[in-house]
């Protein structure tokens, strides 16, 4: 049976996340020790980071049907936590009295040039997906697995640099369809009142004489025929039609 039908598995960003959180971890395990952070707080700091990017996308990505709004949200905040994991690695960089490699390098083109594939899974999405984040991170293993912390911090900095601008874009795509759409607020209240109307049209009313919907009694709340009932029209306010009831 399909258990897993959420979107965000099929996201190029929450796969590189991913990428980026197991590639976090093993940086971590392998550079950081009682000498260079004996609290293991930078340890703590680097890998909550990381994971922050893949929770925050999913978790947004969950929300995807119920508010967007939330969406937006949470992947802005994926995006802030890749920001921080990013300056904790030029920091690295600048301890060991290095500098990130210039946009301009041979080997910063290399690591960008490197492209994800496109997730083919339909069905054992949880299974195949993990497949797929692996294979994607092999793509980096000449840079990641260098056994040079140089190297593979100038590695994860591009790859936070990449995922901050596909997040940028997604989140501009999803401010684009808020606008359009609205949010799970406003769908809420059309289509309360969308049923309100078809509940309060009666059999037998008369159509609108503007724009041919049916009308509904409403009671008038002001003018000289206030509190007296009267045919409106169900298309309200877009059509203002109205006629007298005998």
């Amino acid at each position: 049976m399909q258990i897993y039908r959420l979107a965000y598995y099929w996201l190029d960003t929450w796969v590189l996340a991913n990428v980026i959180q197991l590639a976090t971890q093993d940086f971590c395990k392998r550079y950081l020790n009682r000498s260079n952070d004996p609290c293991g707080r930078q340890y703590d700091q680097m890998t909550q980071a990381a994971r922050s990017v893949p929770a925050n996308i999913a978790e947004g990505g969950a929300r995807h049907s119920t508010s967007k709004e939330t969406e937006m949200k949470l992947t802005d905040v994926a995006r802030a936590s890749l920001a921080e994991l990013g300056n904790d690695y030029v920091n690295w960089l600048l301890t060991q009295e290095q500098i990130p490699w210039s946009v301009y390098s041979e080997e910063h083109k290399r690591v960008t040039a490197v492209q994800l594939d496109k997730p083919t899974y339909k069905d054992d999405v949880q299974h195949l997906s993990s497949i797929h984040i692996l294979n994607q991170k092999r793509k980096f293993d000449e840079w990641l697995n260098s056994g040079d912390s140089i190297i593979e911090a100038n590695c994860l900095i591009i790859l936070c640099h990449r995922l901050i601008m596909m997040l940028r874009k997604q989140i501009s795509t999803l401010l684009t369809t808020f606008r359009e759409e609205g949010g799970f607020t406003e769908g809420l209240t059309a289509e309360r009142l969308a049923q309100r109307t078809a509940q309060n049209v009666q059999a037998g009313a008369p159509v609108c004489p503007k724009c041919g919907k049916p009308m509904v009694k409403r009671v008038a709340k002001k003018g000289v025929n206030v509190g007296k009932e009267f045919w409106s029209c169900s298309g309200y306010p877009e059509c203002n039609g109205t006629m007298k009831i005998p």
